[in-house]
Parts: structure tokens; sequence; C-alpha cells
């Protein structure tokens, strides 16, 4: 090795103001100060290691002291630069608050402070580490913090700037450095490459630069070690298999297994990685990152999804159809449970598979809003059903279609008859909200019970992977029809608002309870707002969903389109809940032949079996969805 060698963290150090990466916020400061002569007595350099503290400090003592200066635009090469640079001007005093942290030495600096520079215009004193000094020394500094000699400028640089007296840092001008972007290191790292004659392609420079967590001077020292291992060429396997670094693409692979409920090959990629000495919690905390990345793009898809190579982005864009946001956001909180029990946990490897069959399931189980959605579609095909019975009383449909064909297609309408609370008063509602139990309509309209539908739903979420649908994609049931037709007339005010909830109502029968707790406020300038009182938030939560759609209905009422405003406030009254039990009307009596005596005795008999019983009561779906609209169940 030559003598000369020189690491490519201190070759390639920023000699000047232009040369300092990723902090553009702290340069442009420092550099309208000295062009305005606007210079503090003391400054605070605060930030994670490696990004650039010492080297900001060494520039900005080169721009007070350079010839002919203060100047933001120096020469590096001019005499006194390069003994700054190097640490070796008499006038930049460099120290260690480590191994200088006595009172003691602070009592020898405030000493040396009244000694006037010998070549430049300022003595500068540079304290790295400062919060290492002890509360004495800092106390013994204070005074000369504030008011130093005119020939005197303080640095502080430190990365625990909680363990600095308030004291100190009221006296600095304080800047906090950030970690470097991912793209600035990896661009940085391709430029010295190119500049040493090295082969680094692409990826292994982002693996490097994600690699060192916004660190310059990190990944300079990875790159220095990897030359060492492989000479001029150098791929991103390399980066890999040296510093047990996991590629984007692998994570990705894991998170597309679990999305799509794939646990045997889940399990297997864990077991690889295992077995090839990966550390298990890096692992795991880029698995969290990741499915952080799928949720942006789920919520913002135009959003930058993270640092990630972009053909890691468009299989980030794919996993995000695979799944709705209110799964996502369930499967990251049960991923972060596990995390917090992997890091005190003895064998990691079970808590990770533990944790990836758990977040599988929650991607397949049903939740709140698809019991929301089956109640509300057996709402209204059980309506659809009684205007087709009512219709049967002329024994034609309106259509002109026979009522013969109409009874064979009720037959299959899943069961609905009416429960729930609805609000009357202020509110101003129209009825009740429809909900479902279970028994059999003398004319075979409805059949079955709201139980066998649930477990339906269950079963089609089981058979999905094997039938190529997605497991997690949003139920149909929560788009809204097109808004009705607009009215000659337009409205305004309380009026609009009556006119568009009855319509929305129409469509979607069990929005009554929602619309009818909320309370008209205000209509003017394209704005149009509603409210609801804190005591019944659950139910402007509860709209959050469809809020486009009421906008959509209102706006096709009003005289010009309008922007829906939603709000929660003290000054609104609350709407009070009464129960109301709204049958279905009774079908059109058929004539039936006489039943042999045997037959009209079992036909006198309890039927119990459509009865809704315990199980079905104590359903935790059911349980869910009573206790959030606040019903119960009535027996007909």
């Amino acid at each position: 090795m030559s003598a000369s060698y020189q690491v490519f963290a201190r070759k390639y150090r920023p000699r000047t103001f232009n040369d300092v990466l990723g902090q553009d916020h702290v340069v442009q400061t420092l550099r309208n100060a000295i062009t305005q002569d606007r210079i503090a007595q003391a400054y605070l350099f605060v930030g994670p290691r490696g990004t650039g503290k010492t080297s900001t400090a060494r520039i900005l003592a080169k721009a007070l002291n350079c010839p002919g200066g203060p100047s933001a635009d120096f020469d590096p090469d001019d005499p006194i630069c390069k003994e700054i640079g190097e640490g070796n001007s008499l006038d930049v005093l460099e120290i260690d608050g480590a191994s200088n942290n006595g009172v003691d030495h602070v009592r020898d600096l405030r000493e040396t402070v009244q000694f006037a520079p010998s070549s430049g215009k300022y003595r500068i004193y540079y304290i790295d580490e400062v919060h290492m000094l002890t509360t004495a020394a800092f106390n013994a500094l204070l005074k000369t913090l504030e008011e130093p000699p005119a020939h005197v400028k303080f640095i502080f640089a430190t990365t625990e700037p909680q363990k600095i007296l308030p004291t100190i840092i009221s006296r600095c001008q304080r800047f906090d450095l950030r970690r470097i972007p991912t793209d600035i290191i990896a661009d940085h790292l391709l430029h010295i490459a190119k500049a040493e004659g090295l082969q680094l392609n692409e990826a292994a420079a982002y693996s490097i630069a994600k690699g060192s967590e916004g660190g310059m001077r990190d990944a300079q020292s990875m790159l220095d070690q990897l030359v060492a291992f492989c000479g001029e060429k150098i791929g991103e396997s390399d980066v890999l298999d040296i510093f047990g670094f996991n590629s984007a693409e692998a994570i990705a692979a894991l998170g597309g297994m679990i999305l799509r409920l794939d646990n045997s090959a889940a399990l297997e990629c864990i077991h690889g990685h295992a077995e090839s000495g990966k550390d298990l919690s890096r692992l795991f905390a880029d698995l969290i990152g990741h499915f952080r990345n799928v949720l942006v793009m789920k919520v913002d898809p135009k959003a930058q999804a993270g640092d990630v190579p972009a053909e890691v982005r468009e299989s980030i864009r794919a996993q995000a159809a695979l799944i709705d946001t209110h799964r996502i956001l369930k499967l990251i909180d049960l991923l972060a449970e596990t995390d917090a029990r992997m890091k005190w946990a003895a064998n990691k490897k079970l808590h990770f598979e533990i944790g990836v069959i758990k977040a599988i399931q929650a991607v397949s189980e049903p939740n709140l809003d698809d019991v929301i959605a089956l109640v509300s579609s057996a709402a209204s095909a059980a309506s659809a059903a009684s205007a087709a019975s009512a219709a049967s009383a002329a024994g034609q449909l309106p259509g002109g279609e026979d009522f013969s064909a109409s009874r064979a297609a009720a037959a299959a309408v899943p069961p609905a008859d009416r429960v729930v609370a609805a609000p009357i008063g202020g509110g101003g509602g129209r009825g009740a909200e429809k909900a479902v139990s279970g028994h059999d309509e003398e004319a075979g309209l409805v059949g079955g019970s709201l139980m066998d539908s649930f477990k339906n739903l269950e079963a089609s979420r089981s058979a999905a992977p094997e039938s190529g649908n997605s497991p997690a994609s949003e139920p149909s049931a929560a788009v809204l029809p097109a808004p009705a037709v607009s009215p000659a007339v337009k409205l305004e005010g309380a009026a609009l608002w009556e006119a568009a909830r009855a319509a929305l109502i129409d469509v979607r029968p069990l929005f009554e309870t929602w619309l009818s707790a909320a309370s008209f406020i205000s209509h003017g300038e394209g704005t149009f707002v509603i409210g609801f009182s804190p005591q019944q938030r659950f139910f402007r939560e509860s709209l959050n969903r469809y809020e486009k759609d009421i906008e959509e209905q209102i706006s096709a009422l009003a005289p010009a389109p309008i922007r829906l405003t939603i709000e929660v406030s003290a000054d609104i009254e609350s709407v009070a809940m009464v129960e109301i039990d709204d049958d279905l009307p009774e079908p059109a009596a058929e004539e039936t032949p006489p039943l042999p005596p045997a037959e009209v005795s079992k036909t006198l008999e309890p039927d119990r079996t459509d009865a809704p019983g315990d199980d079905f009561k104590n359903d935790p779906l059911i349980k869910e969805a009573l206790q959030t609209f606040e019903a119960r169940i009535i027996k007909s």
C-alpha cells in the first residue's frame, strides 16, 4: 500500500460550500450571513454521524479567515485555507469535547481567547462532541460564550443536542444537518467510482447508500471496503453478501407472498434468508418499510414510494391494487407489534414466521366494511323484493314480466327484516335504517339467515386465492350508483339538503341513520356544510368513504357545483334516537290446495330454525355491527 493512500472519506471531503451535499438550508444561510456581514459569535451544528458537521465547520472557518475575507467564495488551494482543511492552522483550534471536557480545560480556553489571531481575521474555536462537556465546564464557558472578544468565534458540533445546557444553546445559532437522501449519496458514490476508475453499477451504489442510513462518511467507508474485497468491479450481490443487506426486490417478493396469502412460499423465503445468515431483525424492519411504501402508493398514487429502484416501484404499485387501505393499516400495526417482540426474543425466526402468518390472516379475514356492504346489499334487495310482491296483486310486474319469474328470482334474495334505530328531531331524518334478521316470509320472498350470509362471505374470501381473485379488493357495494337526474328547479340551503338526503336514502337505505343524524349548517359561495355533534361523530366516520358520492348528489340538485364539508362541532345539537320496527309489507296471499291433517299438524308446530338464536346474537361480526349502529335485533 502506498504511503500516500487516503481513504475516500478524507480524499473526497468537501472543500467549499459548493461541495457540501444534501445540506442546502445550512449552506445558503451561512453564505448569506457572510455576504451580509451578519456573522454570529457562536454556531452549533447538530446532526447524525457522517452528515458533514466537521466539514461544514472547517469550510466556515476558511470563509472567515481566507485572504481578503470573510468571503463565501474563497480559493480552497490558498495556503491558509489548506492549513485549516488539514487541521494545522494556529488560528483555528479543533478541540475534542470527549477528552477535554473538564472545567480546567475550559479555564485554559478562557485564558487563550485574549490572544489575537496570528494571520487570519478571527481566532476560531471548534469543539466537537460538545455535549460531552461537564455541567461545570458549560457553566465556566457561559460568560465567555455570551460576550467573547471581537476576534473570537465559537463553532460547536454534536450528535446529541438534548445533553447540552439550554443556556448554551440559547447563545448559539443552531443548524440541524439532515440525513443525506439516498439518491444523492448514490450519485456521489458513482462520481467517486468514475474518478477512481472503478466499475460500480447503479444497483450496488443504491444498496450502499441505503445501508449508510443517510451518512456520507459511512457510504464512502463501505465503498473503500468493497474495493479491497472485490477489486475494480463491484456488483449489487457483493454489497448484499459483505454487509448483509436485503435487496429491495427480495423484500418486495416477500410482501407479494403475504398479499397473495401464500403461507408456504413466505415461510420458505424466511427460511432461506435465515440460512444465508441475514439479520432477521433488519429484514423484518425492511418488510415494514415496504408495506409503508405500499400504503403511500395506495393513498396517493402520485407520491414517491420511498427511495426504491424503478422496477421495485412498479411492483409496489401492483401490490397496492391487491389490498384496501383498512387492511394494510391493520397489517402494518400487526407487523409493528411483532417487531417489538422480536427485539428481545431469543428465537427471532419463530416470531418472524408467526408474524407473517398473522399478517396473511389479517389480509384474508372479513372486516366491518364487508359487513356494512353485505347488510346494505341485503336491505336493497329486500326493498326490490317488496316492490315485486306489491305488484303481484295485479298478477303482473310493472315492466310486464310474469310474476312467476319474479318469485323464482326473489327466492334467492338474502334475508332482510328491518331493525334498528333512526334519529328524529333536529337532524331531520325520514324513518329507520334497515338491517336484517332471519325468518321466512310466507310468500317465499326471503329465507335463510344473516349468519348464513356472513358465513358465505367468509367462505368466498377463503376460496378467493384459488380462483385468482384478489382477497383484499374493495367490495363493489361500496360504490354508489350515479346521482339522480337534476330537477328543473334548482334548490338551495336546507331544502337542497333535504332533497339530496332523500335521493341518497332511496339509493342506499342503509344511509338513513347516518344522513338523518346530520344537520344542515350553511350553503354559499360553492361550499355546502353539514355537521354532527361530538356525541355522534361516529356517523361522520361512517360516511368518510362516501363523501364524494354525497357531494355529487348535492351538486346535481344545486344551482352550481359545490364542495362538501362535513364538520363535527360542539355547537351542533345531538339528534335523539328512537327505535322503529318497520316490518316488511305482507305479500299477497295465494290460493293453495288444502293440506292433509298430518301436514297441517306439522305446519302448526313452531318453526325455530330461522329465528335468530344465541349463536346469531353472539357472532362477533353481528355484535360489532350492532354496536357501531347503536341497534338491537327485533323479532318479527
